[in-house]
């Protein structure tokens, strides 16, 4: 049966948002966390491997927000979808882009990276190890039972960018369910800043086995600083990215889960639920 992460909201506090209970900070029962960072690697490089084989559609609207009426003032929007030729290349075709009208800021080459790499963050078993991870116990979200942990980059490469903040962790599937953070480094340097906000990513089981991200939402206040006389600007920006329509592309891959050799199965198209 498909398991969905319901609570759509953008997660400043966690354990008071709608569908999320209590941090119990106890240990892990019957497992160590040690093997439940090992068994989560393992997973993520599986699923990270499943989603090549998957097309999808991916929806990005960037919006700047005004000050007076809290309203967008201008938008980026992009629908493009991922598909796969015969060999197994990837696809992309964009179907829908009406004209960029944002004027407050630029969109950096990062922020585009962010949207393919970042944003859907997968914390694969090679990667495992140029990250911080701090067992801070287990918590209820919707229908989940899931382990917190905080995730910190330990050495900032340059040229590297990293995810900081908060992975859930499904206790069941030790998949990644949801994650809370920030994209680092940021650039502050005045007249070079390349800046962007928190952001939260929802995760959604596809097809009774992968978790793939489905949904993310980015909103804050970005601080330019002054510079040749001009005064500082704080723009509010607001990113939301939805990824629909995941479908198994028909190939002779074969995608090893928990062990086990699992066949390519037919389509599953599901969308994810609307935020609340």
């Amino acid at each position: 049966m498909t398991r969905l992460l319901l609570t759509l909201a953008l997660l400043t506090t966690p354990a008071l948002a709608q569908g999320f209970g209590p941090l119990d900070p106890t240990p892990p029962e019957g497992i160590t966390v040690p093997q439940i960072i090992e068994k989560m690697g393992q997973q993520e490089s599986a699923f990270a491997a499943a989603r090549l084989d998957y097309v999808f559609t991916q929806d990005v609207k960037f919006n700047t927000i005004s000050d007076d009426t809290g309203r967008p003032d201008g938008e980026y929007h992009q629908i493009t979808d991922i598909s796969m030729d015969n060999a197994g290349h990837r696809l992309e075709h964009v179907t829908f882009a009406p004209q960029n009208t944002i004027e407050k800021v630029i969109m950096t080459e990062n922020d585009f990276k962010d949207i393919e790499k970042k944003l859907p963050f997968v914390l694969t078993a090679p990667e495992i190890p140029q990250y911080n991870l701090t067992y801070l116990g287990r918590q209820h979200v919707d229908d989940l039972d899931t382990y917190v942990f905080d995730c910190a980059p330990k050495t900032l490469v340059k040229g590297q960018r990293y995810f900081q903040g908060k992975v859930w962790v499904d206790t069941q599937d030790n998949e990644i369910v949801l994650i809370n953070g920030l994209t680092v480094p940021q650039d502050t340097r005045v007249g070079h800043e390349d800046l962007s906000p928190p952001y939260t990513t929802y995760y959604q089981q596809i097809d009774g086995k992968y978790w793939f991200p489905t949904y993310t939402k980015a909103e804050g206040i970005l601080h330019f600083a002054a510079q040749h006389g001009a005064l500082s600007q704080d723009v509010h920006v607001k990113t939301v990215v939805r990824y629909t329509d995941y479908k198994r592309f028909h190939t002779n891959v074969t995608i090893h889960y928990n062990g086990e050799d699992i066949p390519n199965a037919t389509p599953t198209p599901l969308k994810p639920p609307p935020p609340q």
